[in-house]
This record gives structure tokens, sequence and C-alpha cells, in this order.
């Protein structure tokens, strides 16, 4: 059924007034209002001078005037409500809290000095990338502009200066910032507000005390720098994947506090303002609610941005690998999950009957040594808080001295080390659970510690009962590189299919997200704890965080190689040329069950940028193609208008949201299946070769599907100089309904891939097939 106007003023309520009988009228929270910029009236000569008159008798927090026009407000529930039936207001949002998800990684993704993309891009160096995250600190080496030329003359941004954040700082590398706090300011104020800025831990200002942002945004675009290391951990040449591309930091998460969408929209408005070409915002939300398109601010402040030509990389959440916790959904965000890649830190578990176990560590404090210690898990009888080692859950009397094994979740992994550490601790083990697998990830631990496999951690316990005096000690091995198989998709990685809307694949590809080497904040140790005050200049990460930015600094590449090319041809080429395979040229598999995986866990594959600058066809898409994608999904003009800005005009007959020219091919059958039940999709591919010319052959082929078949038409794309566009249908038809399919037993998805191909190039998208029951 169609929304309507009447359901988003319903929604908007029920988030507004449904907070129980202890609100009253005077609490305030802040919330966010879309304006239609149209109907401002001629004797305002601004739109700001509009918002701030008695039409609408507000004290704003934000202006919104280039991808979403509007303000913010901080009002009580009832002058909100109120304001929403203004006649230019065509939607209103309650601020929200999001949390940031959170170097060898360049040559793993195919990049090589003075060859190939680097080479032609000359490193991105007019290309500027706009960070959205915790700030920056500017000092380091990552963001010096040593031998790069001059800023861009279409750089409109500039240096917010702020506590212990001079002017001076900014510099032809890192060539703007600003930090937006309007939001938190007012929510300290808030009832049942997130309390605002920690003043104690923050700067007011674009400098960064959490750590995240510099990490993420000299993973994109950092310089070269020799020496790097944590500690001596992954020793060697730190650079981001567009070493000379310009940064531009917008400071709108804070530590301790997470992101405002108020915040972060004022964010977006003034990257794209600004004058940034690429956008990296490693930012999702934490409550697992995918909102429509029309009531999510990351989705509006993005869709500006990409009409506007600006590439919007996004990180796809740390949920997996639970199905459908992808985040960031929307079809103009290019939704990036995370991989391993061929480095790892390992560390051995040496037990009191010779036995070792595998884990990873990234400690580096005084050593074992060797000497077995006592070993014991809390868990066996402290019960569950023991058994996850939180917080004053540990008995002196009986950790002291010994090694303890913590089980894994509900506080931050280095967090319970300092637990243990506190309690008289020697050392830990922190064991994952059935829900984790086999994923791990390094630590700069606070003790010597090192984490475990479930299938490990399992061993570890059963070894601790069965013996009446368990002893054990740790091994730690340093870097080691050349790790096969990887990529590997990172457990956590957030998994399809899209819960919002299924006829589109999400994530999108993934990229290097596990152990990932990058610059640093001094205002904090490796491990982010308050109680941790050991300086390092990089520092080692893991999450779909840190995947984003690989995305982000290759699409600054490649729009440093193709000035012209879209944000979508951009993200086209990415995934038609993505990795299947791993480096034992076996199919990419998944962390946590050891299988090979599908597009629901690694969408198209992936990145390749020795293989992206030239991908031969891409699938292009533009402000058009995105209406008709909204309309598809009856949303009425006015919630298509909440996004676009503009008025528009839904065809008469509605069209098919599988239609958008989307470089994946999602293909969703409802209701029971049955014998030749079909459904075709339509794609249009460009021609970008120089030379204009090219003969295109289609070849499928499925990985999974029995009772399925799969056509192309036409088989063959000719293009000429005069004809660099052709379109061409795939159908999907049940040739046989499957026992499985009879039982309600049939796999979430049956998948392929349609492969372009002219000898040279070939153009890979994935064909995902699935079922869904109606409610």
């Amino acid at each position: 059924m169609a929304a309507t106007s009447t359901t988003l003023l319903l929604f908007f309520l029920l988030q507004t007034l449904t907070l129980g009988s202890a609100t009253v009228a005077a609490d305030k929270k802040t919330y966010i209002f879309r304006i239609n910029h149209l109907m401002k009236p001629s004797i305002f000569p601004t739109h700001e001078r509009w918002y701030t008159s008695p039409s609408f008798s507000v004290s704003t927090l934000h202006i919104y005037s280039t991808v979403f026009h509007g303000f913010s407000a901080f009002l009580t529930a009832e002058r909100a409500a109120a304001l929403a039936n203004h006649p230019a207001v065509l939607a209103v949002f309650q601020d929200r809290l999001r949390y940031v998800h959170t170097t060898r990684s360049p040559q793993f993704l195919g990049l090589r000095n003075r060859q190939g993309l680097w080479s032609d891009s000359d490193y991105g160096a007019e290309v500027i990338v706009g960070i959205l995250d915790t700030g920056v600190w500017p000092e380091r080496r990552s963001f010096s502009d040593r031998n790069i030329g001059p800023v861009p003359s279409r750089w409109r941004g500039t240096c917010e200066t702020g506590e212990n954040f001079p002017g001076s700082v900014c510099n032809r590398k890192l060539v703007g910032a600003r930090f937006f706090s309007r939001g938190h300011d007012a929510s300290a104020f808030a009832a049942g507000g997130v309390g605002g800025i920690n003043d104690t831990v923050e700067f007011r200002s674009p400098r960064d005390a959490d750590g995240h942002g510099t990490h993420t945004a000299s993973t994109a675009a950092g310089r070269h720098v020799f020496g790097a290391s944590l500690s001596g951990y992954a020793s060697g040449i730190a650079k981001g994947v567009a070493p000379k591309a310009r940064v531009a930091v917008y400071k709108v998460c804070w530590k301790g506090s997470g992101c405002l969408d108020s915040d972060i929209l004022a964010g977006f408005d003034s990257a794209v303002a600004d004058g940034v070409d690429v956008i990296s915002i490693s930012i999702g939300g934490g409550d697992g609610i995918s909102a429509p398109y029309y009531l999510d601010p990351i989705a509006v402040g993005a869709f500006g941005a990409v009409s506007k030509g600006v590439f919007v990389a996004s990180s796809a959440g740390n949920d997996g690998p639970t199905a459908m916790s992808v985040t960031n959904l929307a079809p103009w965000l290019t939704t990036v999950g995370a991989g391993t890649i061929d480095r790892t830190f390992p560390a051995d578990i040496v037990l009191g009957d010779g036995r070792r176990l595998s884990g990873v560590s990234l400690y580096s404090g005084p050593a074992i040594d060797g000497q077995m210690y006592p070993l014991v898990y809390p868990g066996k009888s402290g019960g569950l808080p023991a058994s996850l080692c939180m917080e004053n859950s540990l008995d002196p009397k009986l950790v002291k001295g010994k090694i303890v094994v913590c089980d894994r979740g509900s506080s931050p992994r280095v967090a319970k080390g300092l637990v243990v550490k506190n309690a008289g601790g020697v050392g830990m083990i922190l064991a994952n659970g059935i829900s984790n697998g086999e994923g791990l990830v390094g630590d700069a631990h606070v003790l010597p510690a090192c984490a475990v496999g479930s299938d490990e951690g399992d061993s570890l316990k059963s070894y601790i009962t069965a013996n009446p005096n368990p002893t054990a000690t740790l091994a730690f091995r340093g870097t080691i590189i050349g790790v096969k198989p990887a990529p590997v998709v990172a457990s956590f990685s957030g998994r399809g299919p899209n819960g919002l809307t299924p006829e589109v694949l999400k994530p999108d590809l993934i990229a290097p997200g596990v152990n990932i080497l990058a610059a640093w904040t001094d205002a904090v140790g490796p491990t982010g704890l308050d109680s941790d005050h050991r300086k390092t200049e990089f520092n080692i990460l893991s999450g779909t965080s840190m995947a984003c930015p690989h995305v982000s600094g290759a699409a600054a590449l490649l729009k440093s190689a193709h000035p012209s090319w879209s944000p979508a041809a951009i993200r086209s080429a990415m995934m038609t040329t993505s990795n299947l395979v791993d480096n034992t040229l076996q199919p990419v598999t998944d962390e946590d069950t050891g299988e090979p995986v599908t597009p629901l866990d690694i969408g198209a594959g992936h990145l390749n940028l020795y293989k992206a600058m030239d991908p031969g066809l891409v699938y292009d898409m533009g402000y058009g193609d995105y209406v008709t994608f909204l309309c598809a999904l009856e949303y009425e003009p006015k919630m298509i208008q909440i996004i676009t800005h503009s008025p528009v005009t839904c065809p008469v007959k509605r069209p098919l949201p599988e239609n958008l020219n989307y470089p994946s091919i999602m293909v969703v059958f409802e209701g029971a299946a049955s014998v030749n039940q079909s459904k075709t999709v339509v794609r249009t591919v460009t021609n970008v070769e120089a030379a204009g010319a090219g003969v295109y052959k289609a070849k499928v082929s499925m990985v999974s599907g029995k009772g399925l078949a799969v056509s192309v038409k036409p088989g063959k794309l000719v293009f000429s100089p005069a004809v660099n566009k052709q379109s061409f249908a795939v159908t999907v038809t049940v040739t046989a309904v499957t026992a499985a399919d009879d039982a309600g037993s049939a796999p979430a998805a049956d998948y392929g891939y349609l492969t372009w191909s002219d000898g040279t190039h070939e153009v890979r998208s994935p064909i995902v097939v699935s079922r869904i029951q109606p409610l």
C-alpha cells in the first residue's frame, strides 16, 4: 500500500509523543525539519532568513541548504507536531543517535608503485575526499603536504579553528576541517537525551579525541610514511589508497557520545558546498532498524551529494554474520563489507599437556617468556558476568597470578583485559562464542592476552574442566605476511539480503577491513580506554569502518583517472571487476563457517583496483533513475521530494524496483514456487572504452539454482563510436519445483553470474534469485 502524508505524520507523532507517562510538555528534543524550499516567499532574500522568521518562530541549531533544505531545532514534542502542519514542511525527524562502525592493504587491492591506477591517476592528486567521522589528528605524517601541489582552485572550504586546533594545522594535504556539535549540545538538555559532549575528554574543534576519524582519513588518503608500525607490528611503509588526494574532515561524531543525525546532515551539507568529490562515512544506526529512505537522514544527505556528482561510500555494519544485518541500504550509497588481508598477528597458547592452540594478538608489553601459569575460567563457577569478565565481576582470590579465560561479548574486548589486570590476573585469553565463530581481530591489550575462535575456546574450557591444575602460557609471534587463504569475508561484516528493498543487493562489495594499520590520535592509547596512556602514531583496527575508506580512496583514484565518470559509473567499475577468488585461486570463503560465500555475504566481490581502471562497460545511473526507483517503491510524491529536493511526478504505470540499472541483479519471487513462474529485469550498459567500438557476448553460470533457467536477450551487444549504450533483458524462469521448495527448506537465495566479455574485458554481475512469503 502506498505511503501517505498521514502515515508520515503518524510515524512522527509515534516517534515523538509515545514516550511514556513520565514525559511532560516541557520536555525538549532536537527535531530535523525538511522544508519545501520552493515555497520560500520572495520577501525573504535567503532561506535562512525565512527559517528564522516568525513564519516558523524557532531558534535553529543547523541550517541545511545543499544536500538537504531545512533546519534543526530544539523543541517540545507539541511544538514540533504543530510545525509539522506548516504548509512548507515536508517531514520531521527526531534526532537519532548513530555510531561509527568500528599498511599493506593497498597492495592487496592490486595497487603498485609507478604503474596501473596509482600512476594513471597521479595517486588521486586533484581529488578531495571528505571524511565524516570523529575528526583528525592533523600533525600525523600521514597528512603532510610535502611535495604536494597547490590546493585545487575549486575548493571552497575552510579550516575551522577551535580548541587546540589553530588554522595553521591545515595545509595543501589537509585542505579543510570543520566540527558540528549543536545537536549534541542541545541533547544535553533533553529529557532522556544522550547527555551531550564530555568536555573532559573531547576537543571543541576538529581535533580527534577518539582516533577513529584519523584512522579512516589516513586509510583513504594518507601519505606514504616510512617506519610505520604499532609497537613493531605491521612494520613498513604506511599509505592510504589515494596517497596524494586531499583530505577534508567533518567532525560529526564525538568520543563516548556517538553521532547525531542533525550533525551528520550538517556535515553532508558543508562537505558538498565546500567542493568535495568523495564522501566517506563509516557510520550507521545502532538499533537494527532500517527506516524508509525518506526517514533516513544519511540516505537523504547522501542522495543530495550523489545528485551533485559526489561519490558516497558507507560501511555495511558490524552485526554479521546474521542474515539481513547489512546497514546503509540506499542504492545511491556504495555499501562496503569487510574482508581479511594476507597478514596476521599470531599468538599461541601452550597448555600444560603440551598442546598448542592458535590465536591472535597485538600485545607488545613485557612477555610471559614461556612461564607456565595457572589457568582459570571464571564462568565455570561465577555466572554470566564473571564469564564475560565484566567490571567488578572477578574475585581477586580466584584470578590473582593466573591466566584468565574470558568470553567475548557485552563489553569491549580490551576492557575485559583491564578488568583481569585490575583483579590481579597475569594474562587473558578471549574466547569467541558461537555468534562470533572463528572470526578473530587483534587488539593491543594492556596485559599479555590473545583471542581465540569458538572451537579453540571450547577446547580450552574442556581442558580446564578435565584437569584439577590446568596451566598455560602465551607466546606472541609478531607479524606474518602471505597468509592463505585471503581474503576471507570477516565474520562481523554486515550480510544481506537488503531488509528494506530486497530487489537491491547489499552489500555492494567488500574491501580490506581486518587488522588495518593507519594513523592514530595522541589523545588516547591504542585500546581507546581512558586509562590507556600509551602513545602511538599508528594503530591497527578492524571493522567495516576500515573497509569503507578503502573504497573511498579507490573512488578518488578512479575519479582522478576518469573525471567525467558519475558516482554510479565509479561504483560499477569496482563491482564488475571485483574478485571472487582468494590468493589460492579458490572461491572466497566465510570466516564464520569456512564455506564459500554467496553474493549476500560478499556482494559483487572483493575490490580489485588493478582491473577497475579499465572495466570495459559500466552500469550508469543518475537522478532520474533513482526517482523512478523511488516511484517503484510506491512512495508518494511528497515523500520522494523529501529525498530529492524537487517535486516529482511518478508515471501512471508503476515501474519495477528490480529494473534500477544496478550492477548486480536481484530477482525476487513472492509466494510459493510454481513451474513456469518467471520474472524479467532490464539493464543498460555503457561502453567506456576509448576506442568506442566492441562486441560483447553474454555468459550465464549459475552456482546454485536447480530448477531455474536464466536467459539473456540479446546475447550479443555491439558498440560503435556512435552507439555507446545497449540494453538487454535477463529472464529467470522456474523450470521445476524441488522437494526443498515444497518443504519450505530451500536456501535463502540461489545465485550465479552474468558475464559480458569482449575477449579482453569481463564485466561480471551477480544474479541472485530469492523467494519471500507475503505477510
